[in-house]
């Protein structure tokens, strides 16, 4: 088992905003409960303790790794584009996976947006050079074109750029157990001797019984999360899935005493922060159409609200499901989720007002299109691919090998830097953001929140009857 706790589990739940602090007192716990890595940092929790929490990542990776002394790290990566919706030249995929490594990680796993493992070998290669364990990404997804035949022959293709494992990416929590039951076993058979992970959200509600499937039809890994932060939009619980599979049989190496530990600790934050706990979801196959992320959901529910088209939701989600039909079927994950969504509201919008769809189309659209993000699984009927072109060019090369060796250029307009991770900041932010994150300073590890005495956490916790699992045990603080 893999535990999500400190990246994906509080980007689903809490908008990514689990600082450091909170940390603290959790992580040498989940460090001694038997995981065979921690997913740390990556994605949007990297961008989000740039910009919003002004907390430097590179410096959360080196207290975590001096907190967690027995349990690898795990570094998440968009492969070419490291933890933004651009892509980065060779030189900046590479200083950073030697900087992962520098920083403590020791586990990475890079996926790639389209499934286009071109946007993989440098990031892997990069990686392996520097000592790190790498499982590369499978993106899952519905659509008449990601057969099981699509998925081994991408499977093939990563085992043919040496990872160590492989995980299926289930963003969107479409997993089903019938699909579970094709797919693993396709998958495994190209694999060999190297393990198969299972990353699956549980926006459909079945996750935790996916999850229980899959490791039955030869799953080796699973990606979990501490139950306060389970469920909803997040992983299938930790506690719940371990108990589940040791009464199926199965010898699971988990201490669950730590975690329930961490589980308390992490219910008495959300409620002092004011921040959700996770609930299971109720079955939706609508959502198995348009395929969107929970959160996306909601963030554009509240996004129409303000343009006072919040009784349209529904329309745009349904547009959004013949937009993925028309271009070829993108899979609903960053940054092709937010760029779906985008052409749906356009087409919506603009029907509205008596345009045709795709009258109004933005560049990121037109570079899709093109090949420029990379290979378009599905085909693009050939008129709306000239409307949204207009002409130019298709992109058939690597996309990352367009773009020209970057460090030199912003050593000679940024620089000086201190280090090489400041050097990398400058790359991913401009110097509004790099003087922010300085002007913070160190990041402050203490956590007033968990500071508070024993008496008036029990006392507090007495008077929320929306707590009603919450106890300390002896040990606990």
């Amino acid at each position: 088992m893999i535990d999500v706790t400190l990246r994906d589990a509080h980007q689903c739940l809490w908008a990514t905003r689990m600082t450091t602090a909170m940390m603290r007192d959790i992580a040498p716990r989940l460090d001694c409960a038997g995981f065979e890595a921690i997913d740390l940092i990556g994605g949007a929790v990297f961008d989000v303790a740039v910009r919003y929490l002004r907390e430097d990542p590179w410096e959360r990776m080196r207290l975590l790794s001096s907190w967690v002394t027995q349990t690898p790290l795990i570094i998440h990566t968009r492969g070419q584009s490291l933890f933004t919706f651009e892509f980065f030249a060779d030189d900046v995929v590479e200083l950073a996976a030697e900087r992962f490594a520098a920083n403590g990680m020791r586990y990475h796993t890079p996926y790639d947006a389209l499934n286009d493992m071109r946007n993989l070998e440098i990031p892997v290669k990069a990686a392996k050079r520097q000592g790190l364990y790498v499982v590369g990404g499978l993106v899952y997804t519905l659509s008449p074109v990601h057969t099981d035949d699509y998925y081994t022959a991408k499977a093939g293709e990563l085992v043919a750029l040496d990872v160590d494992a492989v995980f299926l990416k289930d963003a969107s929590g479409l997993l089903t157990p019938e699909r579970v039951a094709t797919l693993v076993p396709a998958v495994k058979a190209v694999l060999g001797s190297r393990p198969l992970h299972i990353h699956t959200h549980c926006n459909s509600g079945l996750a935790p019984y996916v999850v229980l499937q899959a490791v039955d039809h030869g799953v080796d890994v699973i990606h979990t999360a501490t139950s306060t932060l389970a469920n909803g939009v997040s992983h299938s619980p930790t506690e719940r899935v371990a108990c589940n599979l040791r009464r199926r049989g199965y010898e699971v190496p988990i201490d669950l005493e730590p975690i329930r530990e961490v589980a308390e600790r992490l219910a008495y934050i959300a409620a002092k922060e004011d921040k959700p706990v996770g609930t299971p979801n109720e079955y939706d196959e609508f959502h198995f159409q348009h395929q969107c992320p929970g959160g996306m959901v909601s963030n554009l529910a509240y996004q129409l609200e303000t343009m006072g088209l919040r009784d349209r939701l529904n329309d745009i989600l349904e547009e959004a499901w013949h937009v993925r039909e028309d271009l070829g079927y993108p899979i609903v994950v960053s940054p092709f989720a937010q760029y779906i969504v985008t052409q749906a509201v356009l087409n919506v919008v603009g029907r509205d007002q008596g345009r045709r769809r795709y009258d109004t189309v933005p560049d990121e659209i037109r570079l899709y299109v093109r090949g420029g993000y990379g290979e378009i699984a599905g085909p693009i009927e050939p008129n709306l691919y000239d409307k949204i072109t207009r002409g130019a060019p298709p992109i058939t090369e690597r996309p990352g090998s367009r773009l020209p060796p970057a460090l030199d250029r912003i050593r000679a307009t940024r620089g000086p830097f201190a280090s090489d991770d400041d050097l990398l900041l400058a790359a991913f932010y401009d110097d509004t953001q790099c003087g922010a994150l300085k002007g913070a300073g160190p990041i402050d590890i203490e956590c007033p929140i968990m500071a508070t005495p024993l008496a008036t956490l029990l006392k507090e916790i007495s008077n929320r009857p929306s707590i009603k699992s919450f106890h300390f045990r002896h040990a606990s603080l």
